[in-house]
């Protein structure tokens, strides 16, 4: 029989969105600079697509592809202007601002990304790697006269073309696209080596 104590004893204090990590890496700028200024993300958006198929009147529903939705950060603005920038260089790679051209190689516009979902005291519940995604959207930031008592902030918004998740902090997976992204760094306890042929993550 259901009841508060037991809701209480199954809730444990429920998770707090308040509580994570999130990483973005890109093989021709580096990595985005997210330890204290990524404000917000989200875990990543799980689809499968749907396929009616007609039968006498009926349909039968039957899976069909998968696809992965857009994945967007939000980033304070810092005084240097460091991260701003970053994805500024970056979509240059992709397409200069003068010339439509692409400045970087076919698969150096692809990059990384990383969130991690927190306990009430700092430890790691799960891990999501955002793979092979590119932004496609840096949004504008904000100026005004009379705005006071706040800071900037801008969205930047990245097509991806899969994810994976680990609950211990450790995977190793991708989509089959060969890139080298030639990054090695460590966030939230994690190492990640990212070189030709996928991503390869060790605790």
């Amino acid at each position: 029989m259901s009841n508060i104590s037991n809701f209480a004893k199954n809730f444990n204090g429920g998770v707090r969105p308040n509580q994570f990590n999130v990483s973005v890496f890109a093989p021709a700028v580096g990595a985005a600079n997210l330890d204290f200024l990524g404000k917000a993300t989200s875990i990543p958006a799980s689809v499968i697509g749907n396929v009616d198929v007609p039968y006498r009147g009926r349909q039968l529903k039957v899976p069909g592809d998968r696809t992965f939705e857009d994945w967007t950060v939000t980033v304070f603005n810092d005084p240097t202007w460091e991260n701003r920038s970053f994805f500024e260089r970056w979509m240059d790679r992709i397409q200069d601002n003068t010339n439509p051209i692409r400045t970087g190689s076919a698969l150096s516009v692809y990059g990384n990304g990383i969130v991690q979902q927190l306990d009430r005291t700092g430890q790691i519940i799960a891990t999501y790697y955002v793979q092979d995604m590119y932004p496609t959207n840096l949004a504008a930031v904000d100026l005004d006269w009379g705005t006071n008592d706040s800071v900037e902030e801008f969205q930047v918004t990245f097509a991806i073309n899969n994810w994976t998740s680990s609950r211990d902090g450790i995977n190793s997976s991708g989509s089959g696209t060969n890139i080298d992204f030639n990054v090695s760094t460590r966030v939230g306890g994690v190492e990640i080596n990212a070189g030709t042929g996928g991503t390869s993550i060790i605790a």
